[in-house]
């Protein structure tokens, strides 16, 4: 597939000059890359599907509606992301001792390494509550925490004004979908780009916090989970962090606006496609 990018007229990226903008300044001036790809580069995110409320409320919504603004965090590792026994009962502990409001959308546990977990499926027991957790978890966050087991609409929850953190994989659609809904996040990468991802959001971008060692190479222990969650809701260190999400979010709607940087890309490469159907 790398050989053929040079082949084609153009690249469409899912990212935004403010987000992305030495690598995207890199695009255009490296000498290295202009030699081997002479295409243009164009920079026309944040894409998403829009956030569409179904009919009804869910269970879901429906919680987050009598919670206090941002004060929830939202933990899902993606439609891939699973953990092994151990890390899931650590990080229900976690959970526990922050007590922090959550939504936990919780998968099965998997064996072997967290990059196979990908390709892994599994089901819950047929009840449709999860076996694996601690016992007696739920009864003890009752009153703090939900569960919910295999899936949550997650960017209606990510927009929602009672999610002041996300407890992320840091798949980019993710962390878009993050971003958009202007909450910052717990890195927790598990495979492919993701560690990449985590690691620009930390270092770079300063909207998320992570666990000292990859999440993939050692369990999190409870109390750094417990640690890291009270960082983001409770600390100087999140408010930080939610103050520069927020800025990215107003930058976000900014470029798809009309004069936005992605919306003048857009049309450069609209103008670029229609210049070479004339010719």
């Amino acid at each position: 597939m790398g050989t053929r990018i040079p082949q084609f007229d153009g690249i469409l990226l899912n990212t935004w000059q403010d987000l992305d903008s030495t690598t995207l300044k890199a695009f255009k001036e490296n000498e290295i890359w202009r030699s081997i790809v002479k295409i243009p580069v164009h920079p026309i995110g944040p894409l998403r599907r829009p956030v569409q409320p179904e009919g009804s409320k869910s269970a879901v919504i429906e919680w987050l509606d009598k919670q206090t603004n941002e004060s929830v965090i939202f933990v899902s590792f993606g439609s891939g992301g699973m953990l092994s026994a151990q890390q899931i009962t650590e990080l229900a502990f976690g959970l526990e001792l922050s007590e922090q409001k959550f939504i936990w959308v919780v998968r099965p546990p998997t064996v072997g390494a967290a990059d196979d977990a990908f390709f892994t499926s599994k089901t819950v027991g047929s009840d449709g509550t999860p076996c694996y957790l601690p016992e007696g978890f739920s009864t003890r966050t009752g009153n703090f925490g939900l569960v919910v087991p295999m899936w949550a609409q997650q960017a209606e929850i990510l927009n929602h004004p009672s999610v002041g953190g996300f407890m992320s994989h840091c798949g980019w659609n993710s962390t878009l979908e993050s971003i958009r809904g202007g909450v910052p996040i717990i890195a927790w990468p598990l495979y492919a780009e993701q560690r990449l991802n985590a690691t620009y959001l930390v270092e770079e971008l300063g909207i998320a916090v992570r666990p000292l060692v990859l999440p993939t190479k050692k369990v999190v222990a409870r109390e750094e989970i417990e640690k890291m969650v009270r960082t983001l809701m409770d600390d100087e260190g999140g408010k930080k962090m939610r103050e520069n999400v927020k800025k990215l979010k107003i930058s976000a709607e900014n470029a798809l606006s009309k004069g936005g940087s992605s919306y003048n890309s857009l049309s450069e490469m609209l103008k670029h496609v229609a210049d070479k159907l004339k010719a």
